[in-house]
């Protein structure tokens, strides 16, 4: 095979795999051994950012883009008109050192393209990985993608061999699925799903009696929806999130708006709503959902369908509740210190520990760093200078993105620019 042939090769299949954003290696560690190469640590990877600036990255590729089904939202679908391309097991194996030794890479995210049946192209990918691991000795990390269907017995292998799996469960809701997907069973994605749960529920427990069992999945699993492609809201969308994290113990769900990349009449116009203005909002939801303490009915239930898309979703909230606010900063428990907008976590942890020694005035909460141009109105503490809780909650949010707009606008236009 030549150069120029194996180029081309990774000028289509790195390509067709740019629209999975379920690439991140958050949890995985794997440490070099026997003077292997690389090693994995837990942070961020797939051109994310440490907490000290360092841009890190893998090689995102599929497999092959060839498939077998029809998926309205798929780029690849088998009625779609583009190149195809297929890379040999070993092709993967030798980019994937090569790119690495040149520095360009620290790790793997192979996914493919269903071709014959999902054993078969299950197999293939964990042959990579096992490659990679027990001929390369390569310590970096690996995500593979599971493919719906695929047999238990994959799933156990690719476990043993990858640092996280995920299945995207592609469409949020069964109905959406049928309609754009039809040859694909709900039950296919489901099924790796709970194998990886199990297996890593038997690792720890075996973990505990043998401290020699190999390890399975250390980095856990995740799972992504395509957003907007079918008409789902966004308590749909969280629902069902929701679920995969209580049922299946995923890592991270990922949200990827939909991109009118084919014509077909069962999608939808894309119509006036920024995609990834929306992404955004579900992933703040997400985040206060696992980190701060709400619930998916406080956020999102009959009433309120969809987020706004003006105002994050914990502000949302209290101006729907302004009934519990306004709460003493040197009285109110953790779980209500979260609750109000412009006081993230750390300064939650910094308020807490801060009273334990004097009574807080604006001077000290504004040298914590907590949001005082939207925090003042939710909050008293050691200063006869508040809000009063006078303002309708119209007025009070037209006031409050007075204040905020601008700079939300700047960064959030920034933000744009890294996708066109």
């Amino acid at each position: 095979m030549t150069l120029s042939r194996i180029q081309q090769k990774l000028s289509i299949l790195a390509d067709a795999a740019k629209y999975d954003v379920s690439c991140a290696s958050s949890g995985g560690k794997r440490s070099n051994t026997n003077k292997g190469i690389g090693n994995t640590t837990a942070m961020g990877i797939c051109h994310s950012y440490t907490e000290d600036g360092r841009c890190v990255s893998l090689l995102k590729i599929l497999l092959t883009n060839h498939c077998i089904f029809d998926c309205a939202y798929c780029v690849t679908r088998k009625s779609n008109d583009i190149k195809r391309a297929a890379f040999k097991i070993q092709e993967v194996v030798d980019l994937t050192i090569n790119f690495y030794r040149r520095n360009y890479i620290e790790g793997l995210f192979l996914s493919s393209g269903i071709f014959k049946n999902a054993d078969f192209t299950m197999e293939r990918l964990v042959a990579v990985a096992k490659k990679l691991r027990l001929e390369e000795n390569f310590n970096g990390y690996i995500h593979l993608k599971s493919i719906p269907g695929a047999s238990d017995e994959l799933m156990r292998s690719a476990g043993l061999y990858a640092d996280r799996l995920s299945v995207n469960i592609e469409i949020p809701t069964v109905s959406g699925l049928k309609l754009l997907a039809p040859d694909k069973k709900h039950e296919d994605f489901i099924k790796p799903m709970q194998k990886v749960k199990n297996e890593i529920i038997r690792y720890t427990s075996e973990r505990k009696i043998i401290k020699s069992t190999p390890r399975y999945a250390p980095a856990g699993q995740s799972t992504q929806m395509i957003i907007g492609a079918t008409g789902e809201t966004d308590k749909d969308i969280m629902y069902s999130a929701t679920y995969y994290y209580k049922k299946f113990g995923m890592r991270r769900v990922y949200y990827s708006g939909y991109i009118p990349v084919l014509t077909d009449n069962r999608l939808p116009a894309l119509g006036t709503e920024v995609p990834i203005l929306r992404e955004n909002r579900l992933y703040q939801t997400d985040w206060l959902l696992r980190f701060y303490g709400f619930s998916v009915a406080e956020l999102l239930n009959n009433t309120h369908k969809n987020l706004d898309l003006d105002i994050d979703p914990k502000l949302s909230w209290a101006l729907r509740n302004l009934e519990l606010f306004p709460v003493d900063i040197n009285k109110a428990d953790k779980r209500m210190l979260a609750r109000v907008p412009g006081i993230g976590m750390r300064s939650v942890h910094k308020i807490v520990q801060a009273r334990k020694f004097r009574n807080l005035d604006w001077s000290h909460l504004k040298a914590i760093g907590i949001a005082l141009n939207r925090a003042q109105y939710f909050i008293t503490c050691n200063s006869k200078d508040f809000y009063k809780n006078e303002l309708s909650p119209l007025v009070l949010k037209n006031k409050i993105l007075k204040t905020s707009k601008s700079k939300y606008t700047k960064h959030f236009n920034q933000q744009l620019s890294l996708f066109v």
